[in-house]
């Protein structure tokens, strides 16, 4: 009973954290699209240097009331984390506006291979024959539903390689560091959200005035765009949050591919509140590809050597190789 009961309550928190960080993650794409698109609130990247200084404000507030504990994160890694995950924001943005729409999401679906290129290198996890096809059913699915017109061009094609290793290094470190000083998803934020705050607010104006011609001390605020910018702030911190607990409790590969499920919702709320011109049979297609995909890499992952770290072991004077756990 004990052991049925503790996987029990693991699979009930694992399922309310992915739910946390969909409901977040898909809430803050409809603000941040609304903010941009009804009020012409276009400085992406100082809007994420806000939301991070959200984020530390929380990891204070609970510091000071004693839910944080005291923690240590070397400087090295925090650097290393900073620079992994600021050039994934610009990266992104910058691939956005130089590449087409098709190419930049086609540039997001290849996330996931660098990142299982990651695990086997760094971690040696080994990905079982319908792992490896369940991903390929994921990727497939949701490029029949965003991918459209795509043209490549030289910068657009650089900046999209670094926006896609930027990010999977940073999802990838997230679990890293986790796992390596025993950090709660509560401690990373703390340490690396100020620097993030810092860093971007500082040199995110500058960017945000190269990517579109517009100062942001020159736009014209009022009540309704401040009211925006304050409900992007408060949901960016569950975002946040919930993305360091989900990359922590599982895997960057498993964020991705189930994570994609948050594309579809953002299409089908997009329909719903933003006009259905772009609701067509290639879309409900790819979204239902998709979808079995994703349910098809939960069974095959979650099955004995479906994903599975490798460790070395040394008996009786020999090496041996051994499927250490399950990842």
């Amino acid at each position: 009973m004990a052991p049925a009961s503790k996987a029990e309550k693991k699979a009930a928190v694992d399922a309310a954290a992915w739910m946390f960080n969909v409901v977040t993650s898909v809430g803050i794409i409809i603000v941040n699209k609304a903010l941009m698109a009804n009020y012409g609130f276009s400085f992406a990247t100082t809007l994420t240097g806000l939301h991070f200084a959200t984020t530390t404000l929380m990891a204070v507030v609970l510091k000071w009331l004693g839910y944080i504990q005291a923690s240590h994160l070397p400087l090295a890694d925090l650097l290393k984390f900073i620079l992994f995950a600021n050039f994934s924001i610009v990266g992104m943005n910058v691939s956005l506006m130089w590449n087409s729409v098709g190419f930049y999401q086609i540039a997001k679906l290849t996330m996931i291979p660098v990142s299982c290129l990651l695990e086997v290198f760094f971690d040696k996890i080994r990905y079982s024959r319908n792992t490896k096809l369940s991903i390929a059913v994921v990727l497939l699915g949701v490029a029949v539903c965003t991918v459209t017109d795509v043209s490549v061009n030289a910068k657009g094609f650089i900046a999209a390689f670094i926006a896609v290793w930027s990010t999977a290094l940073q999802q990838y470190y997230v679990h890293y560091l986790q796992r390596k000083y025993s950090l709660t998803s509560f401690n990373l934020l703390g340490h690396t959200a100020p620097a993030q705050a810092a860093t971007l607010l500082l040199l995110g104006p500058f960017l945000d005035y190269w990517l579109t011609n517009k100062r942001i001390d020159q736009f014209s605020y009022n009540l309704p765009s401040l009211l925006f910018i304050i409900l992007s702030c408060s949901i960016a911190v569950g975002t946040n949050l919930s993305q360091f607990i989900c990359i922590g409790r599982f895997t960057a590969v498993s964020f991705q591919v189930l994570g994609h499920m948050k594309t579809i919702l953002v299409l089908i709320l997009g329909f719903m509140f933003f006009g259905k011109e772009g609701l067509n049979i290639q879309v409900v297609v790819g979204m239902i590809i998709a979808v079995a995909g994703m349910i098809w890499y939960s069974n095959a992952s979650a099955k004995p050597g479906g994903k599975e770290r490798r460790s070395h072991s040394i008996k009786h004077g020999s090496d041996s190789t051994q499927l250490d756990d399950k990842v």
